[in-house]
C-alpha cells in the first residue's frame, strides 16, 4: 500500500499574504508541515504540489518532492471539488493523504494513529480517515436555530454531537477522492483533535496567535499556560 503525502500550496494566498512561506515562528509554516511529515516515517513520498516557485525551492532545499500546478487549479475559478480530483489523478499512489500547511499543530503521533485506524478499519470498508473538531455552539441559518429548539435551549455541553470538518489530517483512498472529487469518502472514520492541535489558520488574527502559541509551545517547550 503506498501512502503520499501531499501538502496543497497556492501562491499569493488572499487572506493572509504569502501565509505558506512566511516567517513563522523562525522557520515558515511550508517548512514545519515537511519536518513533522517526515518525522512520521509512514510515507512513501511528501509532495509539495503548488504554482509558486519558492515553494518549490523549500522543497528542494528540503529533500522532499514537488508537482507544478497548472494555473487554472490554482485560480479562484477552479473549485474545490475540480481541486481535489485533479491532486488524486496527478498523485501515483494507493493512499492519498491532504496535508495542508494551515493545520500547524497536528501532532506525529496522531497522524500515526489515523493511518493505523485507516488499516485496521480498512476491513470494515473504510475508504477514509479524517480530523475533525467538535462544534458544541448554538448555530443558526435563515433566521432559525439548526441544532437546538429556542423554547427549551439546553445546555451547550448537552447540544447535538456535531462534527466539522478542521482539514488537519487525512488519509484516503485514491480511487475515493477521484470518484468523489472530495477528500472524505463514501465511508469516513473520524478521528477528534482538539486544544491547539485544531487550529486552522485562515486569516491574519489566525496566523498571529498561531505563531505566538508555536513559540511558546513547540519553540521554547513550555506549558500554553505558564
Amino acid at each position: 500500500m503506498v501512502i503520499k503525502a501531499v501538502i496543497p500550496i497556492r501562491k499569493g494566498s488572499q487572506r493572509v499574504q504569502n501565509k505558506n512561506i512566511r516567517p513563522f515562528g523562525g522557520t515558515t509554516l511550508l517548512e514545519n508541515k515537511i519536518k513533522v511529515l517526515k518525522e512520521t516515517g509512514i510515507f512513501d513520498d511528501i509532495i509539495v504540489n503548488t504554482d509558486s516557485e519558492e515553494a518549490i525551492e523549500i522543497a528542494k532545499a528540503n529533500g522532499v518532492s514537488w508537482h507544478r500546478r497548472e494555473p487554472y487549479y490554482a485560480s479562484s475559478a477552479c473549485s474545490g471539488s475540480e481541486f481535489f480530483q485533479h491532486l488524486g489523478k496527478v498523485t501515483d499512489c494507493d493512499v492519498f493523504c491532504y496535508c495542508p500547511v494551515t493545520s500547524p499543530f497536528v501532532t506525529v503521533e496522531t497522524m500515526k494513529r489515523c493511518k493505523d485506524l485507516y488499516e485496521e478499519k480498512m476491513s470494515e470498508g473504510c475508504d477514509c480517515v479524517s480530523t475533525v473538531s467538535d462544534v458544541k455552539e448554538f448555530l443558526w441559518l435563515d433566521g432559525k436555530p439548526m441544532n437546538y429548539d429556542k423554547e427549551n435551549a439546553p445546555n451547550s455541553q448537552n447540544l447535538p454531537d456535531v462534527k466539522a470538518l478542521n482539514f488537519g489530517f487525512t488519509l484516503v483512498k485514491r480511487e475515493s477522492l477521484i470518484k468523489n472529487r472530495n477528500i472524505i469518502g463514501d465511508h469516513p472514520f473520524f478521528v477528534t483533535t482538539s486544544g491547539i492541535e485544531s487550529i486552522d489558520i485562515d486569516t491574519p488574527l489566525d496566523f498571529y496567535i498561531a505563531e505566538k502559541i508555536y513559540k511558546k509551545v513547540i519553540v521554547e517547550g513550555r506549558d500554553l499556560l505558564d
